[in-house]
């Protein structure tokens, strides 16, 4: 395993464990009646991780996917799920967000972040 193939991995692994932090974060807090938003003290702070490790990511999963062509993992997918990650960061605090799109977001983004991390 390469030096890239290693921060790849740590990456997908710290991106799945962000994704389900989002989650839970809209399904436990956000969707509940009392809940008000920290933009400064949560949503900031928690968007701006993912999108630094998204950032870092995406490149070397692109690379990755060219060199490999693992199943089922496509560039454009690669792309779409960076895009996603760093929506799903900010919508996870809102309460006008819809709940049935964003779980299914989520559960499209943890299907790609599971199939790089098994496939790398």
């Amino acid at each position: 395993m390469t030096i890239d193939q290693q921060r790849l991995k740590t990456l997908t692994k710290e991106l799945r464990d962000l994704n389900n932090q989002a989650y839970v974060q809209f399904t436990e807090d956000t969707l509940r009646e009392d809940y008000e938003v920290d933009f400064y003290g949560q949503v900031k702070p928690f968007a701006d991780k993912v999108q630094t490790l998204a950032d870092e990511w995406k490149p070397l999963a692109t690379k990755w996917a060219l060199a490999e062509k693992p199943k089922y993992v496509y560039p454009i997918q690669i792309k779409d799920t960076h895009e996603n990650m760093t929506i799903a960061a900010v919508q996870a605090f809102q309460k006008d967000t819809k709940e049935k799109r964003f779980i299914a977001m989520t559960k499209s983004i943890e299907y790609i972040l599971e199939s790089i991390e098994e496939q790398v």
